[in-house]
């Protein structure tokens, strides 16, 4: 019988490349029949790159037959979001403004994955320039949730997310500005996690928030992430990147170390918060006695400035993407308006038509909020308020060693529902101070809800350059739930388990 690819986790797929069970040339080959079958119904997928990932192959199935050592995660197919440059393909950003755009280089993050051995199956959609929290801001078209096609996979990096839930990738790389890996990843039922900011490196991403944005992998198992993130941290410090650091790796060979007496802080104020939808709700309670069955100390702790972050983030944000936006202007690279006579009316042209409506919402903001009398007034108390915000993690982290929270306030939502952006920005209400603060956070899922029947999970942070631990918290909360659901963790959406991407 074929073995499919839904059934393998990239550490089995890795170990089986290197004991000669199957070839890189076949998982690439199964994969992007995979893609071919799936995504017509999803629509992860802006670009697919089948010569880049049967190259990839090639050199990893030559290095085999040669007798060399392969690298960790060698045949694991990964799909990439759409903002990360990858020599050979296009980087838009699902914008109009970047449509034609190729790429000059390849980004240090997706490097790395490659060193790694990945096998890069193609570039994801995402909300256009990362604003978004559903994905149904791409200039090109929605990716659908893979667990209900009527529904958003949440966003800005639902691609990424949809293309592992619906089995078409095994690793993907997304960027979380406010929430935009562990947000998605919460909705379409895998794991996401958000690195603490530093540890992996920007260079080659097109920014949002410069000092907000974070790269960091998905997967449908902890040990997966894992295995990710130490690729992704495996070259150091990269000198391309002046807010890169040296952090210490084995993050896999640390994930299953045990939790007896370590603290997991829970905060009441948030499981009584408007919005909470009560199977979220029950999830994070399973979630907290199964760390407390496993002998972790459960510890009420306080963020009281909490209240003020997504206050704070729809300013420092906003204020951060202008700046970083201002340099499409229609005369060094993406659209170009034709026919104009003037500079200025080329620049005010290309900008107002290549721009979606989200993209303009927030260059707009930011614009007033960093203009004369007003910056005092807003963004300087922003940074106030960020300041606060991250004063009340570190005093937290003196009391436990992680805290353990909601991802999104519910499940995934259907298209159109949200209509108010307002409403759309609440839905980052857990996730958004995480990246005020800096910490690594990671969602991890809980099977589904019993009201939506769609995915639910938790979402668990730790302390700055904490990740190692952080990841060995989250593999206990999806022991305890694979134990209790007596489910695998390692899950593909059941409409599209089987479609495809059996090897040969």
């Amino acid at each position: 019988m074929a073995v499919s690819l839904d059934s393998l986790t990239a550490a089995q797929i890795a170990a089986g490349v290197a004991a000669g069970e199957f070839t890189a040339t076949a998982v690439a080959r199964a994969a992007l029949d995979a893609v071919g079958r799936r995504d017509a119904d999803v629509q992860a997928f802006l670009q697919v790159t089948p010569e880049l990932a049967l190259k990839a192959a090639a050199r990893i199935d030559a290095a085999r037959a040669a007798g060399e050592p392969l690298p960790p995660l060698a045949g694991v197919p990964f799909a990439i979001k759409d903002n990360m440059n990858l020599t050979g393909t296009r980087t838009t950003c699902a914008s109009r403004m970047l449509e034609g755009y190729e790429s000059p280089f390849t980004a240090t993050c997706v490097q790395r994955m490659l060193d790694a051995g990945c096998l890069p199956i193609g570039k994801v959609n995402m909300d256009e320039f990362a604003f978004g929290s559903s994905t149904e801001s791409s200039a090109f078209h929605r990716t659908n949730n893979p667990w209900d096609l009527e529904r958003v996979p949440g966003g800005s990096s639902g691609g990424s997310a949809a293309a592992v839930a619906a089995g078409m990738a095994t690793l993907s790389l997304g960027s979380d500005t406010g929430g935009s890996i562990r947000q998605p990843a919460a909705l379409c039922g895998v794991v996401g996690m958000k690195p603490t900011y530093g540890m992996v490196s920007r260079y080659g991403v097109v920014a949002f928030g410069s000092s907000l944005d974070q790269v960091g992998p998905f997967g449908r198992t902890v040990e997966d992430v894992a295995l990710a993130l130490d690729a992704l941290t495996a070259g150091g410090r990269d000198p391309f990147d002046g807010t890169s650091q040296d952090v210490e790796g084995g993050f896999a060979a640390h994930v299953n170390d045990g939790i007896e007496g370590l603290r997991v802080g829970v905060i009441p104020a948030f499981m009584d918060a408007a919005g909470l939808a009560p199977e979220v709700k029950a999830a994070v309670e399973a979630a907290a006695r199964s760390l407390e069955e496993q002998g972790a100390e459960l510890v009420e702790v306080d963020l009281p400035h909490l209240d003020a972050a997504i206050a704070a983030y729809y300013v420092i944000g906003p204020a951060e993407a202008f700046s970083n936006l201002a340099r499409f202007d229609g005369v060094r690279y993406g659209y170009q308006e034709p026919g104009c006579a003037t500079l200025a009316e080329q620049s005010a042209k290309s900008r107002a038509h290549g721009f979606g409506a989200e993209a303009k919402r927030r260059q707009m903001l930011g614009a007033y909020l960093l203009s004369s009398g007003v910056y005092d007034k807003y963004y300087y108390a922003a940074q106030k308020a960020r300041s606060l915000i991250t004063a009340d993690y570190e005093r937290a982290y003196e009391k436990v060693d992680v805290i353990l929270m909601p991802a999104s306030p519910t499940a995934a939502f259907k298209f159109g529902e949200l209509s108010d952006p307002t409403q759309m920005y609440l839905s980052d209400m857990f996730t958004i101070s995480i990246n005020i603060a800096g910490n690594g956070g990671v969602t991890v899922p809980l099977g589904t809800g019993a009201d939506s029947g769609l995915p639910v999970a938790v979402q668990l942070v730790g302390r700055a350059f904490d990740d190692r631990r952080l990841l060995t918290f989250a593999r206990a909360v999806e022991r305890g739930h694979a134990q209790a659901a007596g489910t695998p963790g390692c899950v593909v959406a059941p409409n599209f388990a089987g479609k495809g991407g059996e090897l040969a």
